[in-house]
């Protein structure tokens, strides 16, 4: 007998997560999602995977399964500062390709290690002033977290993560074979307590969080929570992935903005977010920078990045670095304000305090139909949802860039405001 639900009523009364796991031979749960995906298509109201037609300008045009076309403000990508279309990146990107080539064909270890990934790790360096630091690159951030994690780490090990870490790092410390637990969500008592046990142990230790917690918004208590790792002797590791070239006076991350940057033993950045490209680093001390290099095997065992990201890359890091970064930054930050300031009082955007500004509309079963909605209004979102967050938390996540104009910002805003009053979600 299954485990796992069939679409037997209407598909809206059916979400994602009641599908993903079976033990059964039987593929029950693939064979019932594809039936609610099916039926949510054949209703017009499939949502997700939508074509976008063009790079990731603040206005697109969208294909939905349908094939129906919708032209939509896009606050549904990360590309924060608008490099993901730079003219500068996308020269020094076919510079690349015409130098090097397509990819690099071997891992970094072995041949696939470029003039040009040397050049990136360089000026990526130059960038954070760390002259005594060592950048790893991989081909993903989630590969950054994953492989750094599982090359320090092993069994016998204590790995101690924010309740709300990413599920990167969830996989890279069950990748360990470290001991795990869990703190509360920027709380110190609850950290100081697994700390403690840790140090009873004389385990080696590395606490886990982020910068910025891409499901809320809001920042990691970094300087409080480093000063008590240092304190019980453990590591500490700051996942900058959606705070990297954003926060911080020069862009170096929250970690230069709450004075921890030369404190922190890994950091951790993704190129996929305010770079505009794809790929990951680790920014840590040498002689372990090396180690990483060795023994983290999803780099091991993959394709160095190719060069002509590396060459876009490359390029980001030089002009984050002069008045085009701080320009930029600095409108990121006025958007982000203006935005908060429109929504706050009137839906709920939980503790957000950032460029990433939730909209936490709660039941899961309401997804389909508000996406839908603000999709043929002129929106686009991301969408987080039980798994990904608390039952009966989910949301629609605004991304807001520094290319976003006050038109975008007033328009996106009038629409959530509508879908909160038609799916009645609304704090007034």
């Amino acid at each position: 007998m299954s485990d796992t639900p069939t679409i037997e009523n209407d598909y809206k009364d059916n979400t994602f997560d009641m599908f993903r796991h079976s033990a059964q031979r039987e593929l029950f749960e693939i064979k019932s999602f594809n039936q609610w995906r099916d039926s949510a298509t054949e209703n017009k109201n499939y949502v997700f995977e939508t074509v976008h037609q063009a790079a990731q300008y603040p206005e697109i045009s969208i294909k939905r399964d349908t094939g129906e076309q919708l032209n939509v403000i896009n606050f549904g990508c990360y590309n924060y500062l608008g490099y993901s279309y730079h003219p500068e990146v996308i020269a020094a990107t076919k510079e690349a390709l015409d130098t090097y080539g397509l990819g690099s064909a071997a891992a970094p270890i072995t041949s696939g290690t470029l003039e040009i990934h040397s050049e990136l790790e360089k000026k990526a360096l130059e960038f954070f002033g760390l002259d005594d630091k060592k950048l790893t690159l991989f081909s993903s951030g989630f590969a950054a977290n994953l492989g750094t994690i599982q090359a320090f780490l092993g069994p016998g090990c204590h790995i101690i993560l924010d309740q709300y870490a990413h599920m990167s790092l969830i996989e890279g410390a069950r990748m360990s074979q470290a001991s795990i637990s869990f703190f509360r969500h920027n709380q110190m008592a609850s950290l100081e307590k697994h700390l403690k046990k840790s140090a009873r142990s004389k385990a080696r230790t590395l606490v886990c969080t982020e910068g910025i917690f891409s499901a809320d918004g809001n920042y990691g208590k970094l300087n409080e929570i480093v000063s008590l790792a240092k304190q019980y002797g453990a590591y500490t590791l700051v996942d900058e992935a959606h705070s990297a070239l954003v926060a911080g006076e020069s862009g170096r991350g929250v970690c230069e903005m709450q004075n921890v940057l030369s404190d922190v033993d890994f950091y951790i950045m993704t190129f996929s977010k305010a770079f505009g490209g794809i790929g990951g680093a680790v920014l840590t001390k040498e002689s372990i920078g090396k180690y990483i290099n060795w023994y983290a095997t999803c780099r091991m065992f993959s394709c160095a990045m190719s060069p002509p990201m590396a060459g876009g890359l490359t390029k980001v890091f030089e002009l984050v670095q002069n008045s085009d970064g701080a320009n930029r930054r600095k409108r990121l930050h006025e958007n982000a304000a203006y935005m908060r300031e429109k929504l706050r009082d009137k839906v709920d955007i939980g503790s957000s305090e950032s460029w990433i500004i939730p909209v936490i509309y709660g039941k899961e079963n309401k997804t389909l139909d508000i996406n839908n909605f603000i999709q043929q209004n002129g929106l686009e979102a991301g969408i987080m949802q039980f798994p990904a967050v608390s039952k009966n938390q989910a949301r629609l996540r605004l991304f807001v860039t520094s290319e976003h104009t006050r038109k975008h910002l007033d328009r996106a805003a009038d629409i959530i405001l509508e879908a909160a009053r038609q799916f009645n979600f609304n704090l007034g």
